[in-house]
């Protein structure tokens, strides 16, 4: 029997390196396609994704005639998508955002959902997005478009990510209420421990011979003796004196102690950042080794498979790049989880249409 649960396709916009459609992938919903204008993503995003093409183009460029064509003929159109965040987040208080040309890609998915109408959306941003007018604007756009809107607040290890991140989930559909599923309660999080002890040890400044990813950025002399007196879960208050830094030293810096830290094994980490990759960055000290996590380490930690392929095998390293994408991923599980979400809805909504019609059978003598 065909239904909307098992004829469904989802297209990503801001698709990235492919967190979120890996997980829509592993709750069992067919994707397609994904769009992103970082050129950098596609080997990611289609060798660890089969099926799914990579479209370089920015969201704003698109048209709903090129995204319907996509879509298979009867099948239930899931529209995703991750706007970019930086101009929501709290790591950019204090900035001048308003100029930013992310800001708008909001209205962009709001655009395309009026002029497509799929029957299912599904976006994700930070939970400080929900101060912002163009948030509103977009829930407006959905619910006079007749979508049944929900959104709700995410925490990360609630959904098995090893991580203290927490986002916010849109859900909307034309077939009735949506909503992000309850996570099955855990009697304790996923830890550092659980994603990365496993992992062969290393210095600062090297990598492992079978896994490029698995590199560690390298330390400077002061840095390796700050790391080597840091204590998991500590700061660098921790430090001697003469190891402090000035910026820390005065009253501006007293408000940053998480910098130079190490994360606890029996904890999630903190939230994996662009720059998780460099040990000044935040808490991005390994729990034991004087280092900073490594592209692999960090990959883990937003539930990515320990075996993702961001880069073809011999292509230089670039921390910039892998930080980049691994950092602005939506987490697998976490998609995972909006995937399972959106079936069940899908599920219980071709119940209540196949109840109706029980109900209320057509009379063929009227």
């Amino acid at each position: 029997m065909r239904t909307k649960q098992n004829l469904m396709t989802a297209i990503d916009l801001f698709c990235g390196a492919g967190g979120l459609t890996r997980g829509l992938m592993n709750a069992g919903i067919r994707v397609t396609a994904g769009y992103d204008i970082d050129a950098a993503c596609q080997y990611a995003y289609e060798h660890n994704n089969a099926d799914a093409s990579f479209m370089l183009k920015s969201v704003a460029e698109l048209s709903a005639e090129e995204l319907g064509a996509i879509y298979p003929k009867g099948h239930t159109r899931i529209l995703v998508g991750c706007a970019p965040c930086q101009p929501f987040s709290k790591y950019t208080q204090g900035l001048d955002k308003q100029n930013d040309h992310k800001w708008g890609l909001l209205h962009e998915f709001g655009r395309l959902v009026q002029d497509l109408k799929p029957e299912i959306i599904s976006m994700e941003n930070v939970p400080d997005i929900y101060r912002h007018s163009v948030f509103l604007s977009f829930i407006s756009t959905l619910e006079n478009a007749g979508y049944h809107v929900s959104h709700q607040d995410a925490y990360c290890p609630d959904f098995g990510v090893p991580q203290q991140r927490k986002r916010l989930v849109l859900l909307a559909s034309l077939f009735g209420p949506i909503t992000l599923l309850k996570p099955q309660k855990l009697k304790t999080p996923r830890t550092v421990r659980e994603a990365i002890a496993s992992l062969p040890a290393l210095n600062a400044g090297d990598e492992h011979s079978e896994d490029a990813m698995h590199r560690a950025s390298h330390l400077s002399p002061v840095n390796l003796k700050r790391i080597m007196v840091s204590k998991p879960g500590g700061s660098w208050r921790d430090w001697p004196s003469d190891l402090v830094a000035k910026c820390h030293r005065d009253l501006s810096g007293q408000t940053y102690p998480s910098v130079y830290g190490r994360m606890e094994w029996d904890q999630p980490s903190p939230t994996i950042t662009t720059q998780f990759f460099g040990y000044g960055n935040g808490r991005f000290g390994h729990p034991e080794q004087n280092r900073a996590i490594t592209l692999r380490e960090g990959a883990i930690l937003q539930s990515f498979p320990e075996h993702y392929e961001f880069i073809p095998k011999g292509r230089p390293i670039s921390f910039a790049a892998l930080g980049r994408m691994i950092g602005n991923a939506v987490p697998v599980r976490l998609g995972e989880a909006i995937g399972h979400s959106i079936k069940q809805h899908l599920k219980h909504s071709t119940r209540r249409e196949q109840h109706d019609r029980e109900s209320f059978p057509c009379n063929i003598n009227s």
